[in-house]
């Protein structure tokens, strides 16, 4: 129970950088604008009341003074004259009600009665709580009993602030999304180099202006990037020096030991030393698959030239035909498109028989290009660990059969050099089909 709790308390919490940064900045400000108009309201309130009570006591004493001296039969006429946005008058006794239960009320009630004098004998009582209502009665001189009404209450909002809070609030939205989006939009573009980034130096460079801390983390990236592709290409240049110093002496143990009488042995020595060959020439073809945008890219008919490969197997008596395809022209580095086709289409031929080749749109800007056979497939915890260089199956592809374990690796090198990606999955019926993925 203590072990899901963090998780579900944390549900709510946004998972990107920029959501997380809207949030607090937003409700922030929102905090502080909801405390700035609290704290004004609350002057306005208090500066309201002190206003009332500094004129309430002597507008009360002039009142009730005029009413005593006019006639009974014209008070009546006086009393809209006299009143007021939180009291008025009534000539009667008003209506019964408890002892006064607020400080302000009887603060009120010794004001209006130090105005007017004992002579009046001032008495209040309270008529409701909600909203507050009491009243200050008084005796006027011939005996009339007189009434004052009080609902201390603040004037209502101007009309025109509840559009001046909206258009606040919409303002601090844009300029909320506004910061928020300046200051992830660095890690965005940084994310994406990342993601693009290749073993070479061709990668995407990210501008190095902006913000100082932005700056100097492009400047960074840049850096570890033309280190990699330094320390990437001096491994290059290892490998191929190491592949030019064995050839000759490969080839020259050959020739011996073809010099030497025929025998199980030597050809068993042979067979070994081919297979040395091989492999340090796979080897190095491994590493400058990494290069693969090295060549330069060209608009072409990517259907016609699947055609052309097919048709390239067909006329020496190879079983690849074209299962499906479409017309679309794309911009594509066709050699290197072509090393990594014609890798799975002769895998497809060893191990299955026979290969088929089709071409799909798979989003407006993307293509897809499958190499299909009816051969023994692969386990299905295996599929990507066989695009791993020097990676071998166990069963029908292992070094008996010629494989190195280089072959898929350096297609899926090759393909992700050049911004494509290859994909591995098994049939139904059986079989094995490699996706590649370009845009």
């Amino acid at each position: 129970m203590s072990t899901d709790s963090p998780v579900i308390s944390r549900r709510w919490w946004p998972r990107s950088m920029a959501s997380r940064l809207y949030l607090i900045l937003f409700a922030g400000l929102m905090l502080a604008q909801g405390l700035s108009f609290g704290l004004l309201y609350f002057e306005r309130m208090q500066s309201a009341t002190a206003v009332m009570f500094n004129t309430l006591e002597h507008d009360v004493g002039t009142s009730v003074a005029v009413l005593d001296r006019l006639p009974a039969a014209e008070r009546s006429h006086w009393l809209n004259r006299l009143t007021r946005d939180n009291y008025f008058y009534i000539l009667g006794p008003g209506e019964p009600g408890d002892r006064l239960t607020t400080q302000r009320s009887r603060d009120a009630l010794a004001l209006i009665a130090r105005e007017v004098g004992p002579d009046y004998r001032v008495y209040g009582n309270t008529i409701s709580m909600s909203p507050e209502r009491y009243q200050v009665h008084f005796t006027l001189h011939d005996g009339t009993p007189l009434t004052l009404q009080i609902t201390p209450h603040m004037k209502p909002l101007a009309a025109w602030l509840p559009f001046v809070f909206t258009l606040q609030v919409i303002l601090l939205l844009v300029c909320t999304w506004l910061a928020v989006r300046l200051a992830t939009r660095p890690l965005a573009t940084l994310a994406e180099a990342a993601d693009a980034m290749t073993p070479t130096a061709n990668g995407p460079r990210i501008p190095q202006d902006g913000p100082a801390e932005v700056a100097r983390a492009a400047k960074a990236f840049n850096t570890m990037q033309d280190r990699i592709a330094l320390h990437v290409k001096e491994r290059l240049h290892i490998l191929a020096a190491i592949s030019h110093d064995l050839q000759t002496p490969i080839t020259r143990m050959r020739l011996r030991v073809e010099a030497l009488d025929e025998s199980p042995e030597q050809q068993r020595i042979i067979d070994d030393l081919h297979e040395l060959q091989h492999l340090v020439k796979e080897g190095v073809a491994y590493a400058r698959s990494a290069h693969g945008d090295a060549e330069k890219p060209m608009k072409m008919d990517v259907g016609a030239f699947l055609e052309s490969l097919v048709f390239d197997y067909q006329d020496v008596g190879q079983p690849v035909n074209m299962a499906d395809t479409i017309a679309i022209t794309a911009t594509v580095r066709p050699q290197a498109l072509r090393r990594v086709l014609v890798n799975l289409i002769d895998n497809a031929i060893k191990y299955g028989g026979s290969a088929e080749v089709a071409l799909h749109r798979a989003a407006p800007d993307a293509f897809t290009i499958t190499v299909s056979d009816r051969g023994p497939g692969i386990p299905e915890d295996e599929l990507e660990q066989v695009l791993q260089p020097f990676y071998r199956l166990e069963s029908s592809r292992n070094r008996d059969t010629g494989g190195s374990g280089l072959g898929l690796a350096i297609g899926a090198q090759l393909i992700a050099s050049i911004g494509g990606h290859l994909q591995l999955a098994n049939r139904d019926g059986g079989g094995l089909q490699a996706v590649i993925t370009l845009s």
